[in-house]
């Protein structure tokens, strides 16, 4: 035997379930629209971080470049000039500047 319940009580638990399923939209919606900020805030750490590193392999290069030339004596110029062409080092740096364009183009 069903026991009777008051319709004053069916009626709020069906206006509830009602309000649950009106609202679950608007809930599935925002959960997106945190979860695509999320990702696009990662997204922009990823980015500067990569900046960062871009910026870090370019100072590098630059140094080195400058520790080079400071290092050449002036009377042994053209002896030092020669060295550096025989040791490949202008090749690493041409290959070096390569890279950090790459990096900068992509």
């Amino acid at each position: 035997m069903v026991p009777h319940v008051n319709p004053m009580i069916t009626d709020a638990v069906t206006q509830s379930n009602v309000k649950v399923v009106g609202e679950s939209p608007a809930m599935a919606l925002s959960t997106l629209y945190q979860s695509m900020a999320h990702s696009t805030g990662v997204l922009f750490e990823n980015a500067v971080a990569a900046q960062q590193q871009q910026n870090s392999l370019a100072q590098a290069a630059t140094n080195q470049g400058v520790m080079q030339i400071y290092s050449l004596d002036t009377m042994a110029a053209a002896g030092a000039t020669e060295k550096v062409g025989e040791t490949g080092i202008a090749d690493n740096l041409t290959g070096l500047l390569s890279v950090i364009q790459a990096f900068q183009s992509s």
